[in-house]
């Protein structure tokens, strides 16, 4: 068996990023890495105006278009399988006021013109994604945040050619939570969710049935992602790949879609389901002279409310909040000035942009809403985490487009871990720059951040973190259930942008008798997907066991 080992590739190896990775990336990272050193210099002699100012303001709009609530996807039940089907697709549709009325914008969706249906599932369901690729491009359909094998995880190696089609299929084994899907071709995410391809995948528990929270699909109980584009002068998408930092920030924000957007409240209590959709952008969500009460955030509930001022979201993360009106008033969630934690032109990278991004107006008489609560699920114990069970600390550096000096590569694994094992992950961004991590298949908890306990918005399960440049993060997390020395999973920065141009890596979960005697030091498995085989190496960013 042929010895592949990481830190062997040189620099011709790191400089791609996979036979489908978007040509001409490694140029423009390198000329986008060049920004952070010119620009000390320049900060330095003052040369640079309004550096904590937007580079590209966003629009604000007239708040008059109703809120398209994205419909629940029909599903049938077969030999016990819960069988739901998306079909990827090419559109047009109007982003009016952004565009002129009449403007037919060129999209892609999933079963419509533009973003997907909400799948939903209840915990113990067997289920099934009958998805059909009507595209002319490869992509694939990746379930963020599920706990699932990593054949049916949708990654890069799940792709499905044009009129192709893939049925993954199984088992829902989580916490009720408000998870999503989108695509995970590599080299091509960020075009392809900026063309449209999104939607969520919501799942429900024993807890969630239970809960006093507002719970009528589109009514009181609001799915809302939240997205920014640009346009050109005849309305169409505009996704300037230029390696700036960090990616596509677009000059219109919209709300499942909707530019503008006014939803109607009836109920005292609104719960809003927010997805930060966004290739690059972050964003910090308020609703002034409001309280937010935050219920739950990427992977299920905290364990009490938390109120709070603001909330920030980087691309990929999700959170569960409650807003309480009085009758006729009329409000709106905002994005505000956001802190991204000491990156160098804050402006530059959207940190200054404030701006509206739904209109909520209250009905003279609403209907009564419980005080939030919801009780203890009864797989809580058997879903938590405890530190003192970790058997491996793994380190993870990221800087420029690598994760622990080596770029994606299709056919390298980095990672070996041991099924059932829980392991903490180390992570740290080493420029002022934003990055964000997300791991496949897991929920993680975040222990603590430079040492100290991570804020209270953190503290329910995650699957996604921004990482403030310079501090580190340590992760919490076990793998479940699922071996297969064969198929990876990933972890990679989610400003798709990073993704696409090499920020990602590949782990494997195998069976204890299969692994190496340190996991990540030796005998981890290399997938090679032009033989089939496998080939070993040696990652060498573990601790080993504690």
């Amino acid at each position: 068996m042929k010895i592949h080992r990481a830190a062997a590739h040189g620099a011709a190896g790191r400089a791609t990023t996979g036979a489908t990775a978007r040509a001409g990336a490694a140029s423009r990272t390198g000329a986008a890495l060049l920004v952070p050193a010119l620009a000390l210099g320049l900060l330095g002699c003052g040369a640079i105006p309004g550096a904590g100012s937007p580079a590209v303001p966003v629009v604000e709009q007239e708040f008059s278009q109703p809120l398209a609530i994205p419909p629940l996807a029909p599903s049938r039940i077969e030999d016990g399988v819960r069988v739901f089907s998306l079909t990827a697709q090419e559109g047009e549709r109007s982003f009016a006021p952004a565009t002129e009325p009449g403007a037919a914008t060129r999209t892609w969706g999933f079963d419509g013109e533009f973003l997907g249906p909400t799948l939903r599932a209840q915990r113990g369901e067997r289920v099934a994604v009958e998805v059909e690729n009507r595209l002319d491009e490869r992509t694939s359909v990746h379930w963020h945040g599920m706990h699932l094998p990593a054949a049916m995880d949708g990654g890069p190696h799940q792709e499905v050619e044009p009129g192709g089609s893939w049925r993954p299929e199984w088992s829902i084994d989580q916490p009720a939570a408000t998870l999503w899907y989108h695509p995970h071709p590599h080299g091509e995410t960020e075009a392809h969710v900026h063309r449209g391809l999104a939607g969520l995948f919501i799942l429900d528990d024993d807890a969630s049935a239970a809960a006093a929270l507002p719970s009528e699909y589109g009514v009181d109980d609001v799915p809302l992602i939240v997205q920014d584009r640009s346009f050109d002068e005849e309305g169409q998408f505009v996704l300037d790949q230029d390696g700036a930092e960090p990616g596509e920030l677009g000059d219109t924000v919209m709300a499942n879609g909707t530019v503008g957007a006014v939803h109607e409240v009836t109920t005292e209590r609104i719960r809003l389901r927010l997805l930060n959709g966004s290739t690059a952008r972050t964003y910090r969500f308020a609703v002034p002279g409001h309280e937010l009460t935050m219920i739950a955030g990427d992977g299920g509930f905290l364990d009490a409310p938390l109120p709070l001022e603001s909330l920030r979201l980087a691309p990929g993360e999700r959170a569960e909040v409650l807003l309480r009106m009085a009758p006729g008033e009329t409000a709106r969630l905002r994005s505000e000035e956001v802190d991204l934690g000491g990156v160098l032109l804050p402006g530059a990278n959207g940190g200054g942009d404030a701006f509206d991004v739904l209109e909520l107006r209250a009905a003279d008489s609403l209907a009564p809403s419980p005080e939030p609560a919801w009780p203890t699920a009864a797989d809580a114990e058997a879903d938590a985490l405890h530190e003192e069970d970790a058997v491996t600390t793994r380190e993870f550096e990221l800087n420029g487009r690598e994760i622990n000096g080596e770029r994606m590569d299709m056919g390298r694994i980095d990672e070996v871990v041991r099924v059932g094992d829980t392991e903490i992950w180390e992570v740290r961004s080493t420029q002022a720059i934003p990055h964000s991590f997300h791991v496949h298949d897991v929920q993680f908890r975040v222990l603590s951040v430079d040492g100290s306990p991570p804020p209270p918005e953190l503290a329910g399960p995650k699957d996604t973190v921004y990482l403030e440049p310079q501090r580190r993060y340590r992760l919490l997390m076990r793998f479940e259930d699922y071996a297969d020395p064969d198929t990876p999973y990933m972890y990679h920065c989610h400003m798709l942008l990073h993704e696409d141009e090499g920020m990602m890596g590949q782990f494997t979960v195998v069976e204890p008798a299969d692994g190496p005697s340190e996991p990540g030091r030796g005998g981890a498995q290399e997938h090679d997907p032009g033989s089939g085989g496998t080939q070993e190496h040696a990652p060498g960013h573990a601790h080993g066991e504690h």
